[in-house]
């Protein structure tokens, strides 16, 4: 409890204290104030009893303990005394990353699995992308969900919470049945720019999609060459298993649902802008994916401390203030009190 106190009160000029002792060493060394000679002679004074010695005495006292206690709260108030809050740790701008989700109506197939069940590409997308989002702290994260049409559903934010709650929520077909890829890349250039500020450093797009560009009205590579002028890094992301078994009328049979998938030109994307192009089959590989863009693109690791500063010293000089005035009464009533015991 002790160390904590101390480690919390600080003084930014320590050295004042070195002045405590200077009314003490002016009393010895400065030659004493000579007293006011008498004015008239009484012969009997002496016979006079001493009634008010102890009286004056005690007066004195209490003078001398308060302009001890005024200097030393002066001599307090002087040294700046500060106490130092909490350790508070402050966003780090990172990066500003934006993911680009594709919510077409083919991100319904069922060909991954979770939990030992199977689940549509939607669901294992949130699923890993939102581990994903919580680990990139201290990052700017904004989230595009797109399918014929783009839209952003989160401008780039600390608010990781909030990215990750508005991405569960998405909906497959909410955007349209088609994939316009083109378009959601050129969306993500015209919210970072927008977004973009002093502290801002890399500026990184991961695209998701399961199909070829089907919709919009800008074409993948159009996006990407001026993506690439912006200094846009994307990584881009199929997703989609090669085979699955599925029924029919005639019985089980195996088909390809990423048949439609463009890797060509997700490739191509990536390259023009300085990212890569992966391919993940089924979930584990959703989450090496992720893992490796962690790794490519690795979170801010110097966090910023801030510890809030508040000054106390208005404190023990306000205090001093109080106890000088109470000195000038002592002061004033022990007078008055030795003018009517003259009298």
């Amino acid at each position: 409890m002790m160390a904590s106190l101390f480690d919390s009160l600080t003084w930014q000029w320590l050295w004042v204290f070195a002045l405590l002792p200077l009314p003490l060493l002016a009393r010895m060394l400065l030659p004493p104030v000579r007293r006011q000679q008498a004015v008239a002679y009484v012969p009997f004074a002496s016979e006079w009893p001493d009634a008010n010695a102890a009286q004056t005495d005690k007066y004195e006292r209490v003078r001398l303990w308060l302009a001890a206690l005024v200097w030393l709260l002066v001599i307090v108030a002087a040294a700046r005394p500060e106490w130092i809050g909490d350790a508070m740790e402050l966003p780090v701008s990172g990066r500003d990353l934006m993911l680009a989700v594709d919510i077409s109506g083919s991100m319904q197939t069922q060909d991954f699995e979770m939990s030992g069940r199977a689940v549509d590409r939607l669901t294992a997308t949130k699923a890993v992308a939102d581990a994903f989002i919580e680990r990139r702290r201290g990052d700017r994260v904004g989230l595009i969900l797109f399918g014929s049409n783009a839209y952003v559903q989160t401008p780039l934010t600390f608010d990781r919470k909030t990215v990750r709650r508005l991405l569960d929520e998405a909906v497959i077909g909410l955007a349209g049945k088609a994939t316009a890829i083109g378009d959601a890349i050129g969306l993500a250039v015209k919210r970072m720019k927008e977004g973009k500020t002093a502290a801002s450093h890399d500026q990184v797009l991961i695209l998701l999609t399961d199909g070829v560009n089907d919709a919009g009205v800008v074409s993948p590579i159009q996006a990407a060459e001026l993506a690439a002028k912006r200094g846009l890094t994307i990584y881009t992301v199929g997703i989609g298993a090669d085979a699955m078994m599925i029924q029919s009328f005639f019985g089980s049979r195996q088909v390809n649902p990423s048949a439609e998938l463009d890797e060509k030109t997700l490739t191509a994307i990536a390259e023009k802008t300085g990212g890569k192009y992966f391919r993940a089959h089924n979930t584990k590989e959703l989450q090496q994916i992720y893992h490796l863009i962690d790794k490519l693109e690795p979170v801010e690791k110097d966090k910023q401390i801030y510890r809030p500063r508040h000054a106390l010293f208005m404190w023990p000089l306000g205090l001093a203030l109080l106890l000088a005035a109470g000195f000038l009464v002592v002061r004033l009533y022990a007078s008055n009190h030795r003018n009517c015991l003259v009298r």
